[in-house]
């Protein structure tokens, strides 16, 4: 990825998929910062000349080794982490920067191929029932999009 993610210049566009198997979001444990060892949404950041779409198909299968269908916007959010101030004199004139500030595009997807296993920067996946979310410890925003994408999976299914 080129850019700088922890303390950048401008925001970064970042992109998620949940992918709902068997009635289970899959989420992956992160092994990098932010949020390193927490369960998330697999994804990752946009690159130069991508689309939106193929960045989330790129980081599923790097991230879970699934090749997924992108098929609805969940939600667009932002996540703002507050940077450290070196100098705490210098507090008080001047806020830190970011330390990171990510524009998060997130996806429903479908599963196309593959299985689901830990790649790239992820330390583990687990394919999670709704009722069981709690135990997993998302961050608000997190939990928020996945409850979205299981209740548009629901909608999808053809009654």
């Amino acid at each position: 990825m080129s850019g700088k993610r922890e303390y950048p210049d401008h925001p970064v566009v970042g992109v998620g998929g949940v992918v709902i198997l068997d009635g289970r979001a899959l989420l992956i444990r992160r092994g990098s910062e932010p949020l390193k060892g927490q369960w998330s949404v697999p994804g990752g950041t946009l690159e130069l000349g991508e689309t939106l779409t193929e960045a989330v198909r790129r980081e599923l299968r790097e991230e879970t080794s699934l090749d997924v269908r992108v098929l609805d916007l969940i939600e667009v959010f932002e996540r703002i982490f507050p940077g450290v101030e070196a100098n705490p004199s210098a507090a008080l004139a001047v806020p830190p920067r970011p330390r990171y500030h990510f524009v998060i595009v997130d996806y429903l997807c479908e599963a196309i191929a593959g299985s689901p296993r830990a790649g790239s920067d992820v330390t583990d996946v687990a394919l999670v029932c709704e009722e069981d979310l709690p135990a997993y410890n998302l961050t608000p925003a997190a939990t928020r999009v996945v409850h979205k994408a299981f209740a548009m999976a629901r909608a999808r299914v053809p009654s």
